[in-house]
């Protein structure tokens, strides 16, 4: 008999939750950071993580090997990075309008593609048991840790040195700053932002490969429920920092798994009431950073938000 842990079996429940729900948010919230931080926004993403949910799993479906999904996801989140910067490297295009464009384009043909995939069970990503330290069934799931999770925290860290440190960092926070300072030094302000926007994409398309090949594991076409979005969000609250974007997305993992974490316990009233807490953050947490204190507050100086 599984036993009760009553209150405290829900703040586990809802710290495996974070753990597992906000890796998606954290790929593509840094691959969010990296593209901005060029001084391009790609409100695309949504499309590319639906795109490498689908693709993640078909590839795991027919070649029998999950971690292939997963570097096909990333390629094709690159290659969808490529044709928003191509188009976006155009004269007068604005890159918003882009984004919303292949955020559509990527989402419906995902659903198109990925049909014949909604029934077949492909294999799953492993996890790193962190728990088998405890004679509770609980805790030893909440600590059931993907290797994508911990690579999330390692690709933050090393985001965070690369901006600070190294002189391709510095590149693309100039590209993001001062373009004209950029093609002074004698960069090319398109292939600098057509690179990082690639690299964006890919992150994307690795968080979208995460949804469907470990948590929950599956391929259908309400898969993400606005992941990409609300990731989207999250940098700005982030305030383009990729050790932030890692702390909000545990934030954001937490208020998802809120509502299955109570219905564990049989509490269902106001149960989808619950299941709205991560938008209702997104919508505070944007009111705030929208405030005159508080707006665009580290935001790059070329993005065209901040314009």
């Amino acid at each position: 008999m599984t036993p009760d842990l009553g209150a405290w079996g829900v703040l586990i429940a809802v710290v495996g939750g974070a753990i597992r729900v906000s890796t998606p948010y954290l790929y593509v919230s840094l691959g969010e950071t990296l593209t901005e931080k060029s001084g391009r926004v790609n409100l695309g993403l949504e499309g590319t993580l639906v795109m490498g949910a689908m693709s993640g799993y078909a590839i795991s479906y027919l070649t029998g090997s999950p971690w292939l999904g997963v570097l096909v996801a990333g390629g094709i989140g690159a290659g969808f990075g490529l044709l928003h910067a191509a188009i976006c490297n155009l004269p007068r295009v604005n890159d918003i309008a882009v984004g919303i464009a292949l955020f559509l384009f990527g989402t419906g043909l995902a659903f198109f593609l990925g049909k014949p995939y909604i029934q077949p069970s492909a294999p799953r990503l492993p996890h790193l048991g962190l728990g088998a330290w405890s004679a509770y069934p609980q805790i030893r799931a909440a600590f059931e840790i993907n290797a994508l999770f911990v690579a999330g925290i390692v690709l933050a860290l090393t985001l965070r040195w690369v901006f600070a440190n190294t002189r391709w960092g510095l590149v693309v926070r100039t590209a993001g700053d001062n373009a004209d300072a950029a093609r002074a030094l004698g960069y090319s302000l398109r292939g600098v932002r057509t690179l990082a926007t690639m690299a964006g994409g890919f992150l994307a398309g690795v968080g979208g490969s995460f949804l469907s090949l470990y948590y929950p594991g599956t391929w259908n076409e309400g898969l993400s429920s606005g992941q990409g979005l609300m990731a989207i969000a999250l940098v700005i609250f982030a305030r383009w920092n990729p050790i932030h974007c890692f702390w909000v997305s545990l934030l954001f993992g937490a208020a998802t798994a809120l509502g299955p974490a109570l219905q564990s316990i049989g509490y269902t009233s106001n149960y989808y009431l619950f299941n709205a807490a991560p938008y209702a953050l997104t919508l505070v947490l944007l009111v705030w950073s929208s405030s005159p204190r508080h707006a665009l507050f580290g935001a790059p100086s070329e993005l065209t938000i901040s314009k």
